[in-house]
């Protein structure tokens, strides 16, 4: 993808597509929801595939336990068919769905459909569907696609030497995914398919899906956790309930696996099958990995920069997780918060993908350590293992407030502040050209790298929330388009912490100075200068004000753009809308 003033992906408004959601419930779905209008012209709220944007009313709902949280519909599904999933025998094969999974190393759900495999005699069996409707529906960016495209081509290939096919197939509309899973089940005679737990709304509401249906198809569904360390739902605090503030979810998330150790046992792969399967499934080993979907291809150049930046596979994660623990988190601390000093381990890009687990991330810096606990020892791994139980974290919030997933924000009284709608600002921001060093640079880094540093990360996030007032969704979304390492769960914790409208988040009036910050993490410039070409010639201080500290002539002459808004009198509009929209001077 392009990116240009005039094509850029985010920036221009489209028309609303027709709905996504039955007619006949349309009037009962919309009671909950508001009028939407001028998200969806922003295209914060997607009528393809969902309806307006819900009520602060219905969040209510959810936070008092008046709705069914998408969680607890799955679990209910499993534990209202497990008498008939547990009594249907093994048929001719096993198997395992692999979504955001993408290894075969610790992998619990591949784990268990070939233990069962194993254990009956017949073939473990592995199965990918891409989706270019929920790509779309779940914003995931074409790097991202690529990425995966190229992570299944290296397992394809490490599953091939274990004689256990792959079978990837392209189904175009979301919602004959689970009807198609079931077609190749019994194709290829299968009674049980296992699959790990993704704690996304659509993706809970689908599996609790399959599971009922799956019996009623004679095929046992068992749906897992595996993407967080400690599962959803096994923390509780004082009072009973979820945690909403991240330091005593991380006391709590710490003590339970200093508790229950084997929460960071690791999974081995899966056995082989037979060798007779390479002749069975010839024509599945033989089968090529299908081209990414028309809406999420990348061009030649863009394909060959990401494959060079970005080499896939689970391989490529553990090797890059041994050289971060062997050469580089002894300086993780002081490090972290300087993009320009690559003291970070960069592995989001494999959590994100799967081609990496949490738990075989913190198993193995806990070995690396001098010490099993996870709050001693190196101060490095300690904070690195702090910063990975972050991911955890958001995942969590996901499952106790699913509403975060439809376009609400955690506090949804967040929603009656009055945002700004400008285009011409929000594609400002989109390119780089703001006019704030620090913060075009980090653009500029997400646009060609598909990658920002977290402290860059925030940066631009509170300054388009805060310094533009544009609507922080917006920004989520781009990210989400352009990001390699797109976690919706993250993402959007990330964008709520910046924007004050999330989980345990700054304090609205608490604004970044975009000035300061590229002053105190980037000090001498270097990242700036990297991503800002313009700016290369600038020497000292300047560097972080070009126009206002003296090089303004030679800024000027390189087209670097003066400041689009003065930050001063944007912290003062942004606490005064802030106020204005909670009725209170408190956070």
């Amino acid at each position: 993808m392009i990116l240009t003033q005039t094509t850029l992906d985010g920036c221009k408004r489209r028309s609303s597509p027709t709905p996504d959601f039955p007619r006949k419930r349309q009037k009962s779905e919309e009671a909950g929801f508001k009028d939407s209008k001028k998200e969806e012209e922003s295209n914060i709220v997607d009528r393809e595939f969902y309806p307006p944007e819900m009520t602060n009313e219905r969040c209510k709902q959810y936070i008092a336990n008046e709705i069914q949280r998408p969680m607890d519909t799955l679990k209910e599904a499993q534990q209202e068919t497990e008498k008939e999933r547990d009594s249907l025998e093994v048929n001719r094969a096993v198997v395992h769905w692999f979504k955001w999974d993408l290894r075969t190393y610790d992998n619990k759900a591949l784990h268990l459909a070939s233990k069962l495999a194993k254990n009956h005699g017949v073939p473990l069996i592995c199965l990918h569907i891409i989706s270019p409707q929920d790509y779309k529906a779940h914003m995931t960016s074409p790097a991202r696609v690529d990425f995966a495209l190229r992570t299944l081509k290296v397992l394809k290939e490490d599953l091939a030497r274990l004689n256990i096919p792959l079978y990837v197939e392209t189904v175009e509309k979301r919602k004959t995914i689970p009807d198609r899973i079931f077609e190749l089940c019994g194709n290829w005679g299968a009674s049980h398919l296992f699959c790990n737990i993704e704690y996304e709304v659509d993706e809970l509401r689908r599996e609790a899906l399959l599971t009922r249906r799956g019996v009623k198809r004679g095929i046992a569904v068992t749906v897992v956790h595996d993407t967080c360390v400690v599962a959803p739902g096994e923390l509780s605090s004082g009072s009973g309930g979820q945690y909403a503030v991240y330091s005593p979810w991380y006391r709590a998330w710490m003590a339970h696996i200093h508790q229950h150790p084997h929460q960071i046992d690791l999974f081995d792969p899966p056995a082989a099958n037979p060798e007779s399967c390479l002749q069975d499934y010839a024509d599945i080993f033989a089968a090529p990995i299908p081209s990414a979907p028309a809406n999420k291809s990348l061009t030649p150049e863009e394909k060959a920069r990401f494959s060079t930046l970005w080499p896939p596979g689970e391989h490529e994660a553990h090797e890059r997780l041994a050289k971060f623990l062997n050469e580089k988190v002894n300086r993780y601390k002081e490090g972290r918060n300087f993009p320009a000093a690559n003291s970070t381990a960069v592995l989001s890009v494999h959590f994100a993908s799967g081609t990496l687990s949490a738990r075989t991330a913190v198993s193995r810096a806990q070995a690396a350590n001098t010490t099993p606990r996870l709050d001693g020892g190196n101060e490095g791994i300690r904070g690195w293992i702090s910063e990975l139980a972050w991911r955890d974290f958001y995942k969590h919030v996901l499952v106790h407030w699913p509403y975060i997933c439809m376009n609400k924000p955690f506090k949804p009284e967040y929603t009656n502040i009055e945002w700004e709608y400008d285009d011409a600002l929000f594609q400002k921001w989109c390119l780089g050209q703001t006019g704030y060093p620090f913060v075009d640079a980090a653009m500029r880094q997400l646009n060609h790298t598909a990658y920002m540093h977290n402290r860059a990360r925030m940066t631009v996030a509170s300054f388009l929330a805060k310094d533009l007032l544009i609507d922080w969704r917006r920004g989520e979304r781009y990210f989400m388009e352009h990001l390699i390492d797109g976690d919706f769960a993250s993402n959007n914790g990330g964008w709520g912490f910046s924007a004050s409208t999330g989980v345990d988040p700054q304090p609205y009036f608490r604004v970044f100075n975009p000035y300061l910050q590229g002053e105190k993490f980037d000090a001498e410039g270097e990242y700036i200068r990297k991503w800002v070409p313009e700016l290369k010639g600038v020497r000292g201080k300047a560097i972080h004000d070009p126009y206002g500290r003296g090089a303004g002539r030679e800024a000027k002459m390189a087209g670097y753009p003066k400041a689009c808004v003065v930050h001063k009198e944007s912290r003062e509009r942004a606490l005064k809308r802030y106020k204005e929209g909670l009725g209170r001077d408190t956070a």
